[in-house]
């Protein structure tokens, strides 16, 4: 017989974003290997490899999908009454699913795609990045110490940084968009894990 503490704990943890949190860490570092021999993990990012007629492009887009899925899915359990972080974390979580739908263009010269379809990835791309960001100040409103509204306000502070150093930066473009990645949902996971289930808590003074 299971024991209910035990089930309790295990349910308070944001287990499936943590979940797709893993296969995200383990798509980003070795899909590469299987990806076009032009591919370089130093230089190209993420959505490169769920680029349009790239090899295995299906598992990059279907990582997308499930870590947009599973925030929405997590912070609606947790997040209790705060409608307007729900609703933040639902935009990002959708506009990250819709990268995984539209893909990016080919980094192969000379491969037919659609321009179409690139443009909506870049569009869904920079709302994913927008909405993170302003998610993550609006939880530093929420968090209830100082230290923990600190660390909110830096992986927004992380977002932006790392977003333009992708465009100022470009030959390192790869590192800088998994270290983002990492951050972002190394926080969110942090966030989330300790609001519990169904959190409706106010800050409280520090």
């Amino acid at each position: 017989m299971s024991n209910p503490a035990t089930a309790n704990g295990i349910l308070s943890r944001p287990v499936l974003l943590g979940t797709a949190c893993v296969a995200m860490l383990l798509t980003v570092f070795i899909l590469p290997f299987h990806s076009v021999d032009e591919y370089s993990i130093l230089k190209n990012t993420t959505s490169h490899l769920g680029a349009q007629n790239a090899p295995y492009a299906w598992v990059m887009n279907m990582v997308f999908v499930l870590l947009g899925a599973t925030a929405i899915v997590e912070g609606w359990l947790r997040l209790g009454n705060y409608w307007l972080h729900k609703v933040i974390l639902a935009v990002f979580g959708t506009s990250l699913i819709v990268t995984g739908v539209f893909r990016h263009a080919p980094i192969v010269p000379d491969v037919p795609f659609s321009t179409y379809e690139d443009g909506l990835h870049s569009l869904f791309a920079s709302i994913t990045g927008f909405s993170f960001t302003l998610f993550a100040i609006a939880a530093a409103a929420i968090e209830p110490t100082k230290v923990r509204r600190l660390v909110a306000m830096g992986a927004g502070a992380v977002a932006i940084l790392v977003s333009i150093l992708i465009f100022r930066m470009e030959d390192y473009a790869g590192i800088w968009q998994r270290l983002m990645f990492i951050v972002a949902f190394a926080w969110l996971l942090f966030f989330l894990g300790s609001r519990g289930r169904s959190s409706s808590r106010r800050p409280q003074p520090a």
